[in-house]
């Protein structure tokens, strides 16, 4: 009989991506971990001996925790933060079952640049439109919940990148941008080894639409406007970017489990 406070893998695959997913903790000793050394999307690590600082860091938030098989580390740290009024939660068998579950994506941890006061740091462009919008995303859904975003004028990317610790994108000649004819969402998809249909459906909008090749898809000029309208609707683009975040929770439940829907006015009946 399945424990209370257990979730399978295929529960915690629905979740992944979603706006109200769960923080998960990975609590992987560093020998396991280095066997081993991939993370489920959106995880963080965290030593299992420092339950203070993690319940600090959680603030009450609902957490999903993880460890190698599901076993002794995952369920003594959830059962811990039960104790403390914690919504927690640990994964049935581990990371071994989550790696043998169809469909279940990882990234490989060292793809990830360097934590900055407990978050990634990212610069790009200011007045985003799509790719510098969809790019963060990415990485908050799938990649670092915490991730901070700088937007500053072209010429000084490079610079803000050298002296602030931010790692650019989206722009010509860093490692984070454009390849052929593709875009930097693709790119990142890549990197992270973000692989599943509805990404793959959702980043061919992305790049056609950030490429003006509307052709490969219909839904690209859509995007185009919306992501026009935003840009224009707010002149701070950080009150962009949280607009820009539900746009995209939005297109990513489309590319999950909407898109084969369609939609017209019913007939009339004779």
């Amino acid at each position: 009989m399945p424990a209370p406070n257990e979730i399978t893998p295929s529960q915690l695959n629905r979740l992944i991506g979603l706006p109200d997913c769960p923080e998960l903790i990975d609590v992987c000793i560093p020998e396991d971990f280095a066997e081993d050394p991939f993370l489920i999307p959106g995880a963080w690590q965290h030593d299992h001996k420092d339950m203070p600082g993690l319940i600090e860091r959680l603030r009450g938030r609902r957490a999903i925790v993880i460890c190698q098989k599901g076993r002794k580390l995952s369920q003594g740290v959830a059962a811990w933060l039960r104790a403390e009024g914690v919504d927690a939660q640990f994964l049935q068998g581990g990371m071994y079952a989550w790696r043998d579950t169809e469909g279940a994506i990882r990234v490989p941890a060292s793809v990830l640049p360097p934590m900055s006061n407990g978050a990634t740091l990212w610069v790009t462009r200011h007045r985003p439109k799509i790719d510098r919008i969809a790019c963060p995303w990415l990485i908050r859904r799938f990649a670092d919940r915490r991730a901070r975003f700088l937007f500053v004028s072209p010429g000084e990317v490079a610079s803000v990148a050298e002296k602030m610790g931010a790692m650019p994108f989206d722009i010509e000649g860093v490692e984070w941008s454009h390849a052929g004819d593709r875009c930097t969402f693709d790119m990142m998809l890549e990197r992270f080894e973000l692989s599943s249909p509805a990404l793959a459906r959702l980043a061919l909008v992305v790049r056609a639409a950030d490429t003006d090749r509307h052709d490969l898809h219909a839904a690209a000029a859509g995007l185009l406007a919306v992501s026009v309208g935003l840009s224009r609707r707010y002149r701070d683009d950080q009150d962009q970017l949280v607009a820009g975040l539900d746009l995209y929770d939005t297109l990513y439940r489309w590319a999950r489990d909407g898109h084969d829907e369609g939609h017209a006015w019913p007939k009339a009946h004779g």
